[in-house]
């Protein structure tokens, strides 16, 4: 579902195949591949084939801290 968030966001593909979208602009992603997000622009990640995500974000989100 697409969101936003205050917060940039820099992720990196480490396994599997994704569908971004970000502001609009939809693009397949694999390993080896990474995106930037900007802050409040909405954006959405769907899984096309199982993998993991690595995620960053800036400033730290008190949200996901200590979960």
């Amino acid at each position: 579902m697409a969101h936003s968030h205050p917060h940039v966001q820099v992720t990196s593909v480490e396994s599997g195949v994704f569908e971004i979208t970000i502001g609009g602009r939809t693009a397949r992603l694999s390993a080896g591949d990474s995106f930037y997000v900007p802050s409040d622009v909405h954006h959405c990640a769907v899984c096309i084939e199982p993998g993991v995500l690595i995620d960053v974000f800036t400033p730290m989100r008190g949200d996901f801290v200590g979960a």
